[in-house]
């Protein structure tokens, strides 16, 4: 940061000013109006224990004011694996809601009208069979696939570099993508097939240049495949959404936003002939950093949320999660998870910042900010081109060093005091936790094994067998993979069998550990 900005700072062709909010590039605005006309979706990501547990929850969000599902899955589910496998043990349900089943699916969305809301799922390397038992359950109640809106997350590139729920080599976890991204397009064409995340990226450690430069090069691999596969990319685009972290450089934060909706324009328009706006929009769920809240003095957290939450707000966000106090010491209570959606409520209906569109726009520095994180995002992809592709930078472990070099300063620079977090390396004090946590009941592992042992007893075997062949030949052959998974989780194949015949096909990736 500079510490005067003025006219001299912005380029007379590299400012927003005179940009209109809803046209392209679209630096100042998706929509003309923005929240004008609507809010952005505000949501809280949800899910732990059993289905029925996370079921009541999010009823009860819903109830609070909630306008759309986040669901969290466990790791188990996250990665292929069933509740009974053995390395599931001492895993289920405690990070997220364990799905093995249709039956499971169907708990979870008990009650809640599939058809008013739009559910996220922040699901990767098993989201084409997690997209298929949400369909099901659609189905099931007579809801028509047109009708359902949401997300899922079907992002594995950043998995391989910053999260690690993969499962599978890269070329056929992008088959599945691309797989994905075509049924969506035929059978939901509401739905986001695809949320490019940098939210992990910069969860990883990376800076706001490198998880706009690193999230706008995944998005580039993803529309290259689909474009290499036949599908047109005016068809696609408009299915195609991002997820972003809000850090505290609230300024900086702002700025990332209304970059990264300039870039990637630019990027669909210029690199792959994109005709048509809509395909073009950079539309973005954006959620609190949650590598910035601290155990120590958990409450100063509620003051980082809301800081995060406005700049996410004044930078446009489509949607938004804002994360809870505890969230250093527990998975969040319904205390703490209403606190921090009162946040966005407060900020919606209180704040007035909803009154008039990017209020930031012609600020010497939000435009010159704007203009030097594309400037640096752009340099950062056009390395990653001249290496071949994001998927190439990966495989060298180019871009896992970028990141863990910036993680690395970042920390140093708060151990040494130069950035400060208070409570932490400046105004500590006696150390106050005496809030509330949410515990994971121990029984909830034994209970979801017997749910399962009894489905596998009631349901018909031979028409679940005969399901996994379809998929394992389906996968073998080069047609769309989902079709048959949805037959399968239709007859109630669980996530495991249909994730092991998937295993069994495309082999299993295991990174390149270097030192």
């Amino acid at each position: 940061m500079k510490p005067f900005y003025g006219p001299a700072d912005i380029s007379a062709d590299a400012c927003a000013g005179d940009e209109a909010p809803g046209a392209f590039p679209f630096v100042r605005g998706i929509y003309p109006e923005m929240y004008r006309r609507r809010y952005w979706t505000m949501r809280q990501y949800a899910g732990f224990g059993t289905a029925q547990e996370s079921n009541k929850r999010f009823h009860y969000l819903l109830s609070q004011g909630q306008m759309g599902l986040s669901v969290a899955f466990d790791l188990p589910t996250q990665i292929g694996f069933d509740a009974d496998h053995s390395l599931s043990y001492g895993e289920v349900g405690k990070v997220g809601v364990s799905i093995c089943s249709l039956e499971d699916m169907e708990s979870l969305l008990e009650g809640l009208p599939l058809d008013k809301i739009s559910t996220s799922m922040t699901i990767n390397a098993t989201a084409p069979i997690l997209l298929c038992l949400y369909l099901a359950v659609a189905e099931k109640r007579g809801t028509p696939a047109g009708a359902l809106r949401g997300t899922i997350q079907n992002d594995i590139l950043k998995e391989y570099v910053a999260r690690g729920t993969y499962i599978f080599p890269p070329s056929s976890s992008i088959r599945l993508i691309t797989d994905t991204i075509a049924f969506c397009r035929d059978r939901l064409p509401k739905w986001n097939a695809i949320s490019v995340s940098g939210y992990h990226i910069r969860e990883a450690g990376s800076t706001a240049v490198q998880e706009t430069a690193f999230t706008l090069a995944n998005g580039v691999s993803y529309v290259q495949a689909v474009v290499d596969s036949g599908l047109d990319v005016d068809e696609i685009g408009g299915q195609i959404s991002f997820f972003f972290n809000v850090h505290n450089n609230f300024l900086e934060e702002i700025a990332k936003f209304r970059a990264a909706r300039r870039l990637w324009a630019r990027i669909m328009r210029e690199r792959f002939g994109a005709k048509s706006d809509k395909a073009c929009m950079l539309r973005f769920h954006a959620q609190t950093a949650g590598s910035s809240l601290t155990a120590q003095q958990p409450r100063n957290n509620v003051v980082r949320v809301s800081i995060q939450a406005m700049a996410a707000v004044l930078g446009g966000a489509q949607s938004l999660h804002t994360n809870s106090m505890d969230e250093a010491l527990a998975l969040p209570t319904e205390e703490s998870v209403r606190l921090a959606l009162r946040t966005q409520q407060i900020i919606a209906d209180e704040s007035n910042l909803t009154e008039t569109v990017d209020p930031c726009a012609g600020s010497y520095a939000i435009e010159s900010l704007t203009n030097e994180i594309e400037r640096e995002a752009m340099d950062i992809i056009s390395r990653i081109d001249e290496m071949g592709g994001m998927l190439q930078a990966i495989e060298k472990g180019w871009v896992q060093r970028q990141i863990q070099e910036s993680a690395y300063l970042a920390q140093r620079a708060v151990d040494e005091g130069r950035n400060v977090v208070v409570g932490v390396n400046r105004y500590p004090g006696e150390e106050d936790i005496s809030i509330s946590t949410l515990h994971v009941r121990p029984e909830v592992e034994q209970e979801q094994r017997r749910r399962l042992e009894a489905l596998r007893n009631k349901r018909n075997s031979s028409a679940v067998s005969a399901s996994l062949e379809a998929v394992r030949d389906a996968a073998r052959g080069e047609g769309n993979l989902l079709p048959a998974i949805l037959e399968a989780v239709r007859v109630y194949a669980t996530v495991g069998e249909i994730a092991d015949v998937l295993r069994s096909v495309f082999g299993v990736y295991r990174e390149k550990v270097e030192i």
